[in-house]
Order: structure tokens, then sequence, then C-alpha cells
């Protein structure tokens, strides 16, 4: 087996992933960074987003695992003190592959341009670079609304208990193929009006943005912040790809969940 590992680049998180190479090497794995079965990740869960997006080419071949060296995780799975326990599981153990969907982002031009294509674990972000974003929503090819605000959020699944989470939007389950939609601060008065509620779309509905008005925009695919000119629409929807990550003991979504967000008393 082929092995990567990324690091957070901390001095913990370093010290760790130089040992868990040597380990790994020890027990005769290949250290491969260009094309890994299984990726380790050190650090959090941007550590881990940053690894999706260096590996999003292989996502049918390489599978993540995360170890977290800070704050628990939503991604990362394992602490520092059982890596001697993971690397003999990775070394020894058949490990069970578990399937999230993931997000695609197609940004097409004015005038011919060239359209741009991005894969998102988390969530993507509109907004304009100056005053209100307009944008009319469409789903399914069907006008939905025309949205003024600070902006749109739409999230995977996995990226629902992150900035979905703090504008209002559901949790969902990560196994659950779909995408959502959460406002940023909607202008809603006599004059203008929308939903006012994250809109939770299944894998087989496209949701598409198309601009009222010619200015550029900011948009945000996970941690990349991109400047978009002369945009026509920005479509959204599961991609066909899917992020794997390698299970080697059960991994309760519910729990992390309560861990994070509400623990014990």
């Amino acid at each position: 087996m082929k092995f990567a590992i990324t690091s957070k680049g901390d001095s913990v998180s370093n010290t760790l992933m130089l040992k868990m190479r040597t380990y790994l090497q020890d027990f005769e794995l290949e250290y491969d960074e260009d094309q890994p079965d299984i990726v380790i990740s050190v650090g959090g869960d941007g550590t881990l987003l940053y690894a999706f997006h260096r590996y999003q080419k292989r996502l049918d071949k390489t599978a993540f695992v995360g170890v977290h060296t800070g704050h628990l995780g939503f991604y990362a799975d394992w602490v520092p003190e059982e890596v001697e326990k993971l690397v003999i599981a990775i070394a020894k153990t058949p490990y069970q592959v578990v399937e999230y969907p993931i997000l695609e982002v197609i940004i097409r031009h004015l005038n011919g341009g060239k359209e741009a294509r991005y894969l998102a674990l988390n969530e993507s972000t509109v907004k304009a670079v100056e005053g209100s974003l307009v944008m009319d929503l469409e789903i399914k090819g069907q006008r939905f609304e025309t949205f003024r605000g600070d902006g749109l959020c739409i999230s995977t699944p996995s990226g629902s208990t992150a900035y979905n989470k703090a504008l209002g939007g559901a949790i969902l389950h990560p196994s659950i193929e779909a995408i959502q939609v959460a406002e940023m601060a909607s202008i809603n008065n006599r004059v203008f009006r929308t939903i006012g509620s994250p809109l939770v779309l299944p894998g087989h509905h496209t949701c598409m943005l198309k601009p009222i008005n010619h200015v550029d925009f900011q948009i945000t695919v996970d941690h990349l912040t991109l400047l978009h000119k002369d945009v026509k629409s920005i479509q959204y929807r599961v991609a066909q790809e899917k992020i794997k990550f390698a299970r080697f003991r059960p991994f309760p979504f519910w729990k992390r969940v309560r861990d994070s967000f509400v623990g014990d008393k």
C-alpha cells in the first residue's frame, strides 16, 4: 500500500507526521505523495480540507483518515495517543471505505469565456465584491426567487456543521445525497422577498444562480477565495465524485455532533 501524510505545520503535528511515516515504512508500506492509496491528515478539519483539494483528482483511488492535534474535528477520528494503534491498523487491517457526497461548482462567464469547475467538501459561498448580492435563484431550471442580501452559502451534508450551521442551516447526516442553500442576511420587506429559510435539495436537483446586475463576485470553495468577473451563472449540484474515508473503527456522526456542540454539563 502507498501512503502520504499531510500536516497542519505546527511542531506537534510535524512530529507525529514524521513518527507515523517512520512506523509505516518500518511495516514496508511505500511513501508516495503523488499516487497514495491512503492519505493521513494530521492537524484538524482544515488540514483535511487541504488534503482533499490536493488529491481531488484521485478521489476514486484515494481514501482519507484524520488525526486531530487540536480541537475535536468532524473529519479526524484519531488522537495523538492512538498513533501506534492507527499505524498497526493501516499496516495490518483491511479498512472499511465510507463514501460521502461532495459539491460541484460550475462558473460560466459572459461572452463565451471558459467555464470553471470546482469541487467542495464543506461549502461554497457567493458574495458581491461591492454592495448587496442580487441573484436569481433557479431550481431544476425554474426560477424560485430573486435573492437580495449579503450572500448565499451552498453546503454539503459533511459541511452542514460548519458555516452553514452558523447561518441557521440544518445539520444533515453526511451520507445523505443532498446540498443545502442558506441565506446570509437576506433583505425582506414590502418590496423584496426571499424564502427566508434554508433549502435542502436532493442529489438530482440543480441550483443555478444568475446575476441580475453586472458586478464582480467573491466566491469561496472551502478555504479557497476566488474573484470572478463577467459571471453568467453559478451552478451547484451534488458531484459525481465522492470522498472516501478509511474507517478502522466506528465513528458515529451524531456522537461527534453532540461532543462538539452539546457536550456534558
